[in-house]
């Protein structure tokens, strides 16, 4: 099975080689890797080149102007012919060089699902620290209006993106939130789910600034995508829905729901 690895770079050479050394050591070689520069000025091209010439698989690679980093993503899926397509950006590694060996058979196993995906380590290069570990999540619409699936350790099936189309190339910060939302959250894509440690994400780079984008930009998404009623409930509701999300990871959360009935009873019977 072929995989199609999307790498995204501007002007990072540092993370851009060290993304590229992850790659190569991969013990699974029928990977086609396409990397997308934005005409890099840091040495970016020379790193690519010395890459290609030595890569043990396929190297496809492009350095030309862009219009921001989804135009580079989906650059590289119109260039993919893999069967997955997966998006591992400059700077990003993969966490064991066996990692793409078993998604590959994790794949296989789950009988060609239409996305697959695994944890992510996020790693702040600036200070060396594991800031956390994501993995399992119980995908439903309600979990998109706070969260999002992390793309670089999901296995895509290529023709998804044919059915939901590409990246929205109108936002900056939150077009692949706003594709699994569509795709998971509002279409029937299932998420196959395995416990592999896939890659480690460099998070040295967000910063309050990003983080105000991405709520503006998620919110644009939402008044767009759903319809009036919905986003409405959901803006009524959704800080006692979170409560509660809370509350059930809580060792103490038996006893407020056993609270809660005890009261519900107390006011059926004072009514009747």
């Amino acid at each position: 099975m072929k995989l199609s690895i999307i790498t995204i770079n501007y002007n990072n050479a540092e993370g851009l080689r060290r993304t590229l050394a992850s790659v190569d050591e991969q013990s699974y070689k029928d990977i086609e890797h396409i990397i997308v520069d934005a005409a890099s000025s840091d040495g970016s091209v020379e790193v690519i080149k010395a890459y290609a010439d030595t890569a043990k698989h396929t190297v496809v690679w492009t350095s030309e102007k862009d219009n921001g980093i989804y135009d580079g993503m989906n650059r590289g899926i119109r260039k993919a012919t893999g069967a997955y397509v997966q998006i591992l950006n400059s700077g990003d590694i993969f966490a064991a060089p066996d990692v793409t060996e078993r998604m590959v058979a994790a794949v296989k196993q789950a009988e060609s699902p239409e996305l697959l995906y695994g944890n992510m380590i996020k790693k702040d290069y600036a200070t060396g620290k594991i800031i956390e570990t994501t993995g399992k999540e119980e995908y439903s619409l309600r979990l998109f209006f706070v969260s999002t699936l992390n793309h670089d350790c999901c296995y895509i099936r290529r023709d998804l993106f044919e059915k939901y189309g590409l990246y929205d190339e109108n936002l900056k910060i939150v077009s692949d939130w706003k594709w699994f939302l569509q795709a998971i959250g509002l279409g029937k894509v299932k998420p196959v789910y395995v416990d592999i440690d896939v890659t480690i994400f460099d998070a040295s780079g967000i910063s309050e600034s990003n983080l105000e984008l991405r709520n503006k930009e998620r919110r644009q998404v939402l008044e767009e995508v759903l319809p009036p009623a919905v986003l409405s409930d959901y803006d009524k509701h959704a800080f006692e829905m979170e409560e509660m999300m809370r509350l059930r990871r809580h060792h103490l959360y038996w006893l407020v729901y056993f609270i809660e009935r005890v009261l519900f009873k107390f006011e059926k019977w004072h009514i009747l």
